[in-house]
């Protein structure tokens, strides 16, 4: 299934050549440029230009290849170790958060952990607001993808308190290739579903859109499009997901972009809320065979194509994806759909009529989603295990773990998930 552009729905100029082309051009000018210093006498002179360059040249692969390109990975590692050797802090802190991205562009969470407490420490001491501000970025988006969306929720609010639209509009060309300020809102949109609070998520995400198109910025304005589109998705809005994925697909296009999220996955989710499964599950899988769908986005795309599975009956299928995930988080350390990949094997065992098994698991989804504090989960689950003791019989039972969680809830009940409890509730009565 080819994703092809649509219609932009944004405001974001898309006919600057020069803009499109600005990216791809200094890749070939940066590494004309490693190449001359090649042939220089080894010496601080020659390692000085040298990082600089590298420095640059990752953060422009970035913004061409996605967070996931090799080349950048290997541009700044060789900048870190130049840096180190010339005591440049700056330069260092530059480095290890270009490897940060790095890492979380391949899905490597434990990484990511390791180099964030790394620039959190470059920083702790620091006076520079920029420093701070990016030393929190890294570590907003390493424990949203470990799956403490609490602790994320500080780092993010944070950021948000130090971001100064004027002051820290230049971080898109040092930092990452996109502006923190909208990412603070963006991610601060999926830590704050995540937690519990869907209207006030909706509320950060139409202010990243607004600020990415205010800084006409096109990676940022992507990035906020993309997981605009999945928190449309999460609110149960499978039309207005596919809006936000559209506009992203044409600017992509036009601005010859790399994508960070994998757009089958977003397609794939919104053709399951629309019932149609079969197109789902073949969008799915083709996502899952892109460079972006076997590295960071994998375990989100599992948790889709085990859903679409399921929903169309193949439950031995839905169950081995659900595993899948499962077992990847072992290796990455991501744990945010943990919670998910329990309730997804749950459902699936449960269509096996294995239900032992089945109430095993959403028990486990139930736990993981409170030790996570993830009460979105945490709902879903509750309601997964509601409608299989409803079925039990056990209709006591189900009103008693379902209720508490719902009568939780203080906004959002015109959302999907909340709108769902309710009626499951007024079932159970």
């Amino acid at each position: 299934m080819k994703l092809l552009p649509r219609q932009s729905s944004t405001r974001f100029p898309l006919s600057n050549k020069n803009a499109r082309l600005a990216h791809v051009e200094a890749i070939g000018h940066f590494e004309r440029g490693l190449a001359a210093l090649a042939a220089l006498p080894p010496g601080q002179t020659r390692d000085r230009s040298e990082v600089e360059l590298q420095l640059a040249r990752g953060l422009s692969l970035f913004t061409a290849e996605g967070f996931s390109s090799a080349e950048a990975a290997r541009a700044y590692a060789r900048a870190r170790e130049l840096a180190e050797e010339l005591g440049n802090p700056r330069q260092q802190f530059m480095a290890v958060y270009g490897q940060w991205q790095s890492a979380n562009g391949t899905g490597m969470i434990r990484e990511c952990r390791r180099l964030s407490d790394r620039l959190l420490q470059l920083t702790a001491r620091e006076t520079d607001v920029g420093l701070r501000l990016q030393g929190h970025h890294s570590a907003w988006a390493t424990c949203l993808f470990s799956g403490e969306p609490a602790s994320a929720r500080k780092h993010c609010d944070a950021g948000c308190q130090l971001y100064d639209p004027e002051q820290h509009r230049s971080h898109s060309l040092l930092y990452g290739g996109h502006d923190p300020g909208t990412c603070a809102r963006f991610l601060g949109a999926m830590i704050y579903w995540s937690l519990g609070y869907p209207q006030q998520a909706l509320t950060l995400s139409t202010e990243a859109l607004a600020m990415a198109e205010r800084l006409a910025h096109p990676l940022s304005l992507e990035i906020a499009l993309l997981y605009g589109a999945m928190l449309h998705l999460d609110l149960g809005e499978p039309e207005l997901a596919l809006r936000r994925l559209d506009a992203a697909e044409t600017l992509v296009a036009d601005q010859r972009l790399g994508f960070i999220v994998e757009p089958h996955f977003l397609r794939g989710a919104a053709l399951t809320a629309q019932g149609a499964f079969g197109s789902a599950v073949a969008c799915l899988r083709e996502g899952l065979t892109t460079r972006l769908g076997m590295l960071r986005d994998r375990p989100y795309g599992l948790a889709r194509l085990s859903e679409a599975l399921a929903r169309q009956g193949e439950n031995e299928a839905a169950l081995a994806a659900a595993r899948e995930g499962l077992e990847a988080r072992e290796k990455t350390g991501n744990r945010q759909w943990e919670p998910e990949f329990q309730r997804h094997a749950g459902i699936a065992l449960q269509g096996l009529n294995r239900l032992e098994d089945a109430e095993h698991a959403l028990q486990e989804a139930l736990r993981v989603a409170r030790t996570q504090q993830a009460k979105a989960y945490e709902l879903r689950a509750a309601m997964s295990l509601a409608r299989l003791w409803g079925e039990q019989g056990r209709r006591t039972e189900a009103r008693e773990v379902l209720a508490p969680v719902y009568g939780w809830f203080t906004e959002g009940f015109d959302t999907a998930d909340l709108k769902e409890a309710k009626k499951l509730l007024d079932e159970l009565k």
